[in-house]
């Protein structure tokens, strides 16, 4: 049956610009129970080599996870009593517009609560089957654990291609033995399900279905020595009376089993008769009532997974989030899509919704999610897959995962500490490679304007002593006017009108260490009144067939801002192959890097060529799109001949802002996206921090945002205009992150700009060596990233995880590396900060302008900040600190 309705909202330019929260599907809750004469009443059962289960029968039952290193401290435990397996078959309406999605629970029609445990027991790769519908077993496992080891590419921490060694690896992974855990999910007919929340209004709905029971399986299975794999699988439902299902307790399931062997020995067919007569009269009535036939009901589609959590754990993860760092008593969706415009602040975000729909997003709206977190506790766990999923985190005593699927797979992770955690997360998704350091070095300068235009502002930055990077130049390809300004044409070629003589531009710029870098995304316009194309790129994926389709089988037209294009089908094989060459031609004319742009707008109504469930693509695609850049990137390497070949600066680069769960496995670099040109929480430069630390904590370890923000508007009563205060301070603040890149923003002519005045340039000039005064620290902490996944920019959470006031922080300050501790200036009009000295190592912080010593830990200090002197302080002894502040003295900074 259809499980999603896609409902468009594009072209709709009046909204409602409060839009009420989505319907979600309530926390589902039912009891435990368990066979007494299969299960015993307490027992350890090991999980490969390090981790242990124990299963108890207290309380009513059951189970907890621990390693065997530390006996005592549960890495996941369930409730007592309380079923942690539920599921339930559910309709869901898609809400679409321009990139932002929706998901409104619309109608549930069957939910199995109730759980029994019928068998707990460990197995062996081929020695036992697991009895269920389609004879799922535990060597099919097996078996679908190599098909996922043949697809894998690329491994370790720089994405060499895998070596035989770690196929070995993997296959003596796959040999050990495997924990199982086999019962019912039941239901007990017609009920009501109701959501309180304080973050999404209640929300009930009434299941009609009768009663209902489905076998499950769980798998727990040693990856490592500090991971756990689980998979769960619910099978079909069953609607026929099922006495184990349908048991309230142990005593009545004995009881029941007792009178059917009764009735099967004296062969009493009246039995069955009214049994399916009373079945196919509940039956009637329900396909009435709602409009469906059993038949259609064959599989469920959504999981629940819940455990337990103490009241006063924090949560941290979930990818790149903007608005908070600690989201217990929160719902988190994991979808990737557009951060929105405002995400609740305000007047921006009624005026963006009411011009289109939902545009403002909210708190939970981001382009790169991810299905991970870690606690305060040092508990995590990640979902594998890329199912739609939720994170209810609303309930202080549980969690309940709600997935969009009859199956799913996850991890439990196992350390002592945020970083041990960290560590082994990445070591499992992947880790950036080692930028070269030309990326690093100085200042990437965003303009746009043509070949003349850059010539004089290179000379400019030379007359100010900037130490320049890059030249990055979005409107490489050239401009074209539309209903809401000028917009790039998407067709990734150079305008050689625009960019008049544009390889000797490189040339010139390349003479003197400056790499050019330019723009482009997966996405294809077409160019019928370009004047001066040379290839007519959307034309060329018609003829190859490579665009992502429509339900006609036609190229998908996506809707943009003010014009529909072409979506490359990142799924067809030849893709790949066909969008290489388009780069290839960008990097023979010597450019060295580019923003690959968006990623998160695949609608989820598209036909890809793979076949996969639309969601699922919709998830993966930015993921597949940050491979295709990356294997570019590792293939025109091997094929580069003499200097090229052997200088590690000869090295491309690409940055992007959309992502999932792996992204940094195949991502070089991420950037934050739009953020609004404002000094607000949700979307502004208080944002741009948040998404900093969020993201480091899910394993993106390189990231930065547009110096100064990108989103202005100006309209007639509602201004966002990029003041000259917002852009020196956010120069202060990106002069500590891994890149320090300059935007002219999407209303250029609104937005101070660093090339604005004398002041804003001098400015900027400080900056940029401020920055690189700390470029060999820098280089040091890209060399982690890549080996161990930790990024540049740290909560201090990752390194005081004890400090209580610690864990309560979000925007006001962090840590570059462990070494320097950064407090930006996030407030107009503020000339000082207040700085907290945490908890923890015995040594003082020292003021880099003052030096002035800070000795006394878990205290908050007021510390003037003047624009030019942001407060940054670093550890006394520190040989790094005292090179920066050397560096600085030599730069006539200090």
């Amino acid at each position: 049956m259809t499980t999603f309705k896609v409902t468009k909202k594009h072209h709709k330019h009046l909204n409602n610009p409060f839009p009420s929260p989505p319907k979600a599907l309530p926390f589902i809750q039912g009891s435990l129970f368990f066979n007494s004469q299969t299960v015993p009443s307490q027992q350890i059962f090991p999980i490969g080599r390090d981790f242990q289960l124990l299963w108890s029968s207290k309380n009513g039952g059951y189970l907890s996870i621990f390693h065997q290193s530390q006996p005592t401290r549960a890495l996941w435990s369930t409730i007592h009593g309380q079923a942690f397996v539920s599921a339930a078959l559910a309709e869901t309406d898609v809400e679409e517009s321009r990139g932002s999605f929706v998901m409104n629970e619309k109608k549930v029609h069957l939910v199995c609560d109730h759980q029994t445990i019928e068998d707990i027991r460990v197995i062996n790769q081929f020695e036992h089957q697991v009895e269920g519908e389609n004879h799922y077993s535990s060597s099919k496992w097996i078996l679908d654990q190599k098909k996922d080891l043949k697809d894998t590419t690329f491994r370790g921490n720089n994405h060499d291609y895998i070596s035989g060694k770690n196929l070995d690896q993997k296959k003596e992974e796959i040999n050990s033995p495997v924990l199982v855990i086999t019962g019912w999910l039941f239901n007990k007919g017609r009920k009501k399900l109701r959501q309180h929340s304080s973050m999404y209004k209640d929300t009930a709905f009434e299941t009609m279905g009768p009663p209902t029971s489905a076998k499950y399986w769980i798998w727990f299975d040693q990856k490592n020595s500090s991971q756990v794999s689980f998979h769960v699988r619910i099978g079909q439902p069953n609607f026929e009376f099922h006495p184990r299902a349908a048991a309230s307790s142990t005593r009545r399931y004995q009881c029941l089993r007792r009178k059917l062997k009764k009735t099967r020995k004296l062969k009493l067919g009246w039995w069955r008769y009214f049994a399916r007569l009373r079945g196919s009269i509940v039956h009637s009535l329900f396909e009435e009532k709602i409009g469906l036939k059993f038949a259609e009901l064959t599989e469920f589609n959504r999981v629940c997974i819940t455990y337990s959590s103490d009241s006063n754990e924090k949560f941290y993860g979930f990818g790149e989030q903007f608005s908070h760092m600690d989201f217990k008593g929160k719902r988190v969706p994991i979808l990737v899509q557009e951060q929105g415009i405002g995400r609740g602040d305000q007047p921006i975000t009624f005026a963006a919704n009411l011009v289109s729909y939902r545009a403002g997003g909210d708190w939970s709206t981001t382009y790169a999610p991810s299905p991970f977190y870690m606690t305060s506790k040092m508990k995590s766990l990640y979902l594998e897959g890329y199912d739609y999923s939720v994170f209810d985190l609303t309930r202080q005593d549980r969690v309940q995962i709600q997935i969009h699927s009859n199956s799913v797979w996850g991890r439990i992770l196992h350390g002592n500490s945020p970083l041990e955690l960290l560590e082994c997360f990445t070591e499992t998704i992947g880790r950036p490679p080692e930028l070269p350091k030309w990326i690093i070095s100085g200042a990437v300068v965003g303009m746009q304007g043509g070949t003349e235009a850059v010539r004089k502002m290179w000379d400019k930055l030379e007359a100010y002593g900037v130490p320049i990077s890059a030249f990055w130049l979005q409107d490489w390809v050239g401009q074209r006017e539309t209903l809401i300004g000028s917009q790039l044409w998407w067709n990734w070629e150079v305008d050689t009108i625009r960019y008049k003589g544009w390889q000797q531009l490189v040339q010139d710029l390349g003479s003197r260490h400056i790499k050019v870098m330019t723009y482009c995304n997966p996405c294809l316009a077409p160019t019928d009144e370009k004047l001066n194309r040379r290839r007519d790129l959307f034309q060329e994926a018609i003829k190859l067939d490579i665009l992502v389709k429509d339900k006609h089988g036609k190229p998908y037209m996506v809707p943009n801002t003010a014009f529909d294009v072409g979506m490359l089908d990142l799924t067809h094989p030849d893709t790949a192959k066909w969008f290489k060459q388009v780069l290839q031609e960008m990097v023979n004319d010597g450019v060295r890097g580019w923003m690959a742009d968006f990623g998160e707008g695949l609608p989820v109504d598209a036909t890809v060529y793979s076949g996969e469930d639309p969601i699922t693509a919709h998830n993966r695609y930015p993921e597949l799109w940050a491979q295709i850049n990356r294997e570019f990137v590792e293939e025109w390497k091997t094929k580069c001949v003499g200097k090229e070949q052997e200088d590690p600066e000869e090295a491309l680069v690409f940055f992007m802002r959309a992502g999932f769960r792996d992204s940094p496995k195949w991502g070089m670099l991420f950037w934050e996206g739009d953020q609004m040109v404002s000094w607000q929480t949700n979307d502004g430069i208080k944002s741009a921090v948040v998404g900093l630390l969020s993201s480091g904590l899910s394993g993106y370890a390189l990231n930065h945002s547009d110096i100064g923000g990108y989103c202005a508007v100006d309209l007639p009563f509602i201004r966002y205009h990029r003041s000259e205060e917002l852009l020196m301070r956010w120069m202060e603040l990106n002069a500590f992150t891994t890149v320090f890149r300059t935007h002219e923003g999407n209303k250029p002519s609104c937005n101070s700009q660093f090339y604005s005045n004398e002041k804003t340039f001098s400015h900027f000039a400080r900056c940029a060596k401020i920055y690189k005064a700390w470029y060999f620290y820098r280089a040091q902490l890209l060399k982690e990233a890549s080996q161990k996944g930790l990024p540049i920019c740290r909560h201090l959470f990752l390194h005081y995880p004890e400090d209580k006031n610690v864990q309560n922080l979000s925007y006001q300050q962090f840590l570059v590396g462990s070494e320097i501790l950064v407090v930006p200036v996030l407030d107009k009009g503020m000339k000082k900060v207040k700085a907290y000295f945490p908890v923890g190592e015995n040594f003082p912080w020292k003021h880099i302008w003052s030096g002035d010593l800070f000795d006394k830990k878990g205290s908050e200090t007021w510390v003037e900040a003047p624009v030019g002197y942001p407060a940054v302080f670093i550890k006394v002894g520190s040989i790094v600190g005292e090179t920066f502040v050397e560096n600085l003295r030599s730069l006539g900074i200090l």
